[in-house]
C-alpha cells in the first residue's frame, strides 16, 4: 500500500505530511511541517474520516484508491469544515461522485459556504450519540461546538475503541517515520503540540475541559486526531496534557520575559531580570525579542510557564509595535493563572509601561508582582536596583509554590 499505515485491522492511517507549506493559516509558522490526518475503515460499508487539505488531495487519492482495491467509496466524514481538514473533499467528490458526506446540522451550511457542490440527498445529517453502522464497525459522534469552530465534532468507533479526536489532541510538526506515541521521542513533539494547543485552541479551554469530561465514560484505546501523533500507549498523558492547557495551568516553573526595544534600552532591562532571576534560584528563565521570535513560540512558553515578564519601550506614546499583538492575542485568549512583571522604557511621556499595565488590567487571572520598572533613557544604577527587587519579588513566588 502507498504508505498507509495499519492502526488496526480494519481501521488505516492514509494522512498525508505537509512539509512545504511555510506558514498554518498563513501566519504560524511550520519549521517542522505538519500533517493532514485522515482515516480509513475497510468494513461492508467503507468509509473515510476527514479529507486533507486541497494541496495534499491527490496523495489521499491515491490511497484512498489503494484501500478501496476497486470497491466503492461509501461515506467521508467530515468531523471539522475548516479548510485544511475540508478543501481536500473537492477532489474526492469527483473521483467519487456518489459517496455520502456525513456531517452534523452545521457542516452542510458551511460546506455550502465554500462552494462544495455535490446533491443535498448526499449529503447525511448526524445528531449527538447517533449511530452510523458501517457492518462490523459502529460509528457514534460526539460534539464539540468551539473546539475550535460551531460545528466541530468528534467520530467514536465503538468496535475497535478509536477517538477520532478532530483538532482536540492535535500537534505541529510532519511525522517523521513513526505515527505513534510510542514509536517516537514525544520530547520533541511536546512542544509542538503545546504550540499548537496555545496558539489554535487556547482561548476555548472551557469548551476543551467539557469535552474531555463528555469522553470520560467512554473506553479508549486510540485517539486519532487530524493533526500531528496518534495516540495508543499513554493516553492518560495527552488527555493530562489538554486538561492542564484548558485550565492555563503552567507545567514548569520558570519566567519568560519578552520585550520589545529600539535602541537597545529595554533589552538592557530584559537581560538584568534574567540574570537576577537565575541568582535567586530560578533555572528556567527565557528571554525574548517581540521583534525577532515569532509570537506563536513565545506564547507556547508563556503556556509553559507561571512566571512572565513583559517589557516595552515607548513608542509614539504607546506600546511597542512589536508587542502590542502579543498583548492583544493573551487578552483574547483570557490567560490567567501567572505572575506579571512589568518593564520598560520612555524618555519623555511615556506609554509602554502605561500599555502593559492597561493590559494587566484586563485580566482577572494575572497577578502583578511589585511595581512597574519605567526607565527614562538607559538604565542607571538605581534602576537596576529596582529590576532585581521585582526578579527578586517573582522568584519568591515561583520559590513558595514549591512548598
Amino acid at each position: 500500500m502507498y504508505f498507509c499505515t495499519k492502526i488496526t485491522n480494519d481501521v488505516t492511517w492514509i494522512g498525508v505530511n505537509d512539509r512545504k507549506t511555510e506558514r498554518f493559516e498563513n501566519y504560524i509558522p511550520l519549521p517542522y511541517g505538519v500533517t493532514y490526518n485522515s482515516y480509513f475503515i475497510d468494513d461492508e460499508k467503507t468509509c473515510v474520516i476527514d479529507a486533507v487539505e486541497i494541496g495534499s488531495a491527490s496523495t489521499l487519492l491515491d490511497k484512498i484508491a489503494d484501500c478501496l482495491e476497486g470497491r466503492k467509496l461509501d461515506y467521508i466524514i467530515i468531523n471539522h469544515v475548516e479548510p485544511d481538514h475540508s478543501s481536500g473533499l473537492k477532489e474526492v467528490i469527483k473521483i467519487y461522485p456518489d459517496i455520502k458526506v456525513v456531517g452534523n446540522s452545521k457542516t452542510i451550511g458551511m460546506l455550502r459556504a465554500f462552494c462544495f457542490d455535490f446533491p443535498e440527498e448526499n449529503f447525511i445529517t448526524i445528531k449527538e450519540g447517533e449511530i452510523l453502522d458501517l457492518g462490523k464497525h459502529k460509528l457514534t459522534f460526539t460534539m464539540m461546538p468551539m473546539v475550535h469552530w460551531p460545528e466541530s465534532m468528534t467520530t467514536y468507533d465503538i468496535t475497535d475503541k478509536i477517538l477520532f479526536s478532530n483538532d482536540a489532541f492535535g500537534s505541529f510538526g510532519a511525522l517523521d517515520g513513526g505515527i505513534f506515541d510510542d514509536q517516537v521521542n514525544f520530547d520533541f513533539y511536546e512542544g509542538e503540540m503545546r504550540r499548537y494547543y496555545s496558539n489554535i485552541v487556547g482561548k476555548y479551554g472551557m469548551q476543551v475541559t467539557n469535552v474531555i469530561k463528555k469522553l470520560a465514560n467512554i473506553e479508549i484505546k486510540y485517539i486519532c486526531p487530524s493533526h500531528g501523533l496518534l495516540w495508543r500507549d499513554d493516553i492518560p498523558k495527552v488527555i493530562s496534557l489538554y486538561e492542564s492547557w484548558a485550565k492555563f495551568e503552567p507545567q514548569a516553573e520558570g519566567v519568560v520575559i519578552v520585550y520589545g526595544s529600539m535602541y537597545g534600552n529595554t533589552a538592557k532591562m530584559a537581560e538584568i531580570l534574567g540574570r537576577k532571576l537565575n541568582c535567586c534560584g530560578i533555572k528556567e528563565v527565557k528571554i525574548y525579542d517581540a521583534s525577532k521570535t515569532d509570537h506563536t513560540y513565545i506564547i507556547s512558553e508563556i503556556w509553559k510557564y507561571k512566571g512572565l515578564m513583559i517589557g516595552s519601550c515607548a513608542h509614539n506614546n504607546s506600546i511597542y509595535p512589536k508587542v502590542e499583538p502579543l498583548l492583544h492575542k493573551l487578552e483574547n485568549y483570557g490567560l490567567k493563572n501567572r505572575y506579571l512583571g512589568i518593564f520598560g522604557t520612555m524618555m519623555w511621556s511615556g506609554g509602554g509601561v502605561r500599555g502593559i499595565q492597561a493590559f494587566a488590567d484586563k485580566l482577572n487571572g494575572i497577578e502583578v508582582v511589585g511595581d512597574a520598572v519605567e526607565v527614562k533613557g538607559t538604565p542607571k544604577a538605581e534602576d537596576i536596583a529596582r529590576l532585581e527587587v521585582i526578579a527578586e519579588e517573582m522568584a519568591a513566588k515561583l520559590i513558595a509554590e514549591r512548598l
